[in-house]
């Protein structure tokens, strides 16, 4: 008899583990992915499109970096900030990462959910433009068209950080080194403290041609680009460096040591 209540023991533990090993292999075989929060007015999330209809049709193909941000997360497009009171609006509330993708110039009441949202903890990554340079097909001052120049300077200045753009440089694109994956860039911006700064609350590193910035804002993190072209559409080894310097950006920027 106990022979066979080990027998039968020996059965369920086996069929407990099958049944174990078929669900991690039917959810992917990995963890639950964190979500992304997605601001912008740049065509990541949906291409450009004329109107609802044409932006739906499945005709209109997205580009390469929705893939690359969705094999990471799951990505969560918002279209504000704040409530009318200054909190996070709900959809911010509920997350803890948030990329900000050349975003349309915020209200007093965005900046001050944003700058509340980060420093309770939330990482951000904000690629901010001073002179975009990524093709569209809308004319300037349409308003399908993706903000041209990067108007953050309250929420950069709440940070402590004040971003330049030399009109004189070079307009072709560079690749600037780091200690990681090369940053493509285009007429970039370039960051610098504002006086005052840092202080027990913001404390910023800026490095690699000061087109970089990575911030401890209170008990969160901003990393800031001054230039959008690493999310420019490529082809060839223009795409593979824009990956790699996306992959670095993300890992190390929306790492949170989960």
């Amino acid at each position: 008899m106990r022979s066979r209540r080990s027998k039968l023991a020996w059965l369920g533990g086996a069929c407990a583990l099958a049944l174990a090993v078929a669900a991690w292999a039917l959810s992917g075989g990995t963890r639950a992915r964190a979500e992304l929060g997605l601001f912008t007015t740049l065509p990541i999330y949906w291409a450009e499109a004329a109107g609802m209809s044409e932006m739906l049709s499945l005709e209109t193909r997205t580009g390469w970096t929705r893939s690359a941000l969705e094999r990471r997360f799951d990505l969560m497009p918002i279209d504000t900030l704040a409530g009318g009171d200054g909190a996070a609006s709900p959809a911010l509330a509920d997350l803890d990462l948030l990329l900000l993708a050349q975003p349309r110039a915020l209200s007093p009441h965005e900046n001050v959910a944003l700058d509340r949202w980060v420093r309770a903890g939330g990482h951000a990554l904000l690629f901010a433009d001073p002179m975009l340079t990524a093709h569209s097909r809308f004319a300037i001052g349409d308003r399908r068209r993706p903000q041209d120049v990067a108007l953050l300077s309250p929420i950069l200045g709440r940070w402590g950080l004040e971003m330049r753009y030399d009109p004189a440089q070079d307009a072709a694109e560079r690749m600037i080194a780091t200690d990681h994956a090369a940053l493509p860039v285009r007429l970039a911006g370039t960051l610098h403290p504002v006086d005052g700064y840092p202080t027990a609350q913001e404390k910023c590193w800026i490095a690699y041609d000061r087109v970089f910035a990575r911030c401890e804002i209170g008990r969160g993190r901003v990393t800031v680009i001054a230039d959008a072209a690493v999310l420019e559409e490529a082809a060839g080894a223009a795409l593979d460096a824009r990956e790699d310097a996306l992959d670095w950006l993300l890992e190390s920027a929306l790492d949170t040591g989960r």
